[in-house]
């Protein structure tokens, strides 16, 4: 089986700020533009981005958000990935990985808006996966979450936690 370095040398992969490594793979050079998009975007987005992503050991996503829909989808490793998101107060817990027999999924939607973070079942290990996001991912999108998440969820600060950088 292959090592996390590998797949970091052979991709290309670089450091991501929210955890994790990254590297654009899909950029579509068609444009919606500003006028197209909900108001809550400033700029014009390409049609979709997709991304190769790989976590490893206990490095982890931490929880961010952005403002378009994100399809997970699992490539292979020795992990799977559990994502967390915060839907209408609670904590939803997403299996990302090849197990499909103990309920992972292949692919996950996680919605737009949604604060979210990642992490692998196995902190000794490592899992490859890609993202894709429509409209495409821009990082003035993007947002990291800090202590006010905390505060935001009080009842969840036990999982939020961990997960904040």
């Amino acid at each position: 089986m292959k090592t996390a370095a590998y797949w970091i040398e052979k991709l290309d992969l670089e450091k991501h700020p929210e955890g994790g490594w990254y590297r654009e793979v899909y950029l579509s050079e068609d444009i919606v533009p500003q006028t197209g998009l909900p108001a809550n975007f400033r700029s014009e987005r390409s049609f979709s981005t997709s991304i190769y992503y790989l976590l490893e050991n206990d490095d982890f996503s931490a929880f961010h958000r952005i403002k378009s829909d994100e399809i997970w989808h699992y490539y292979g490793g020795t992990s799977a990935i559990e994502i967390l998101s915060l839907e209408k107060g609670k904590v939803k817990k997403y299996l990302v990985g090849n197990d499909l027999d103990s309920g992972q999924k292949l692919q996950v939607v996680v919605p737009k808006n949604t604060w979210f973070a990642a992490r692998l079942l196995d902190a000794s290990g490592y899992a490859l996966a890609g993202c894709t996001v429509s409209p495409g991912f821009h990082f003035e999108d993007f947002e990291l979450a800090d202590d006010r998440l905390l505060k935001e969820y009080p009842e969840q600060q036990e999982k939020i936690a961990p997960l904040l950088r």
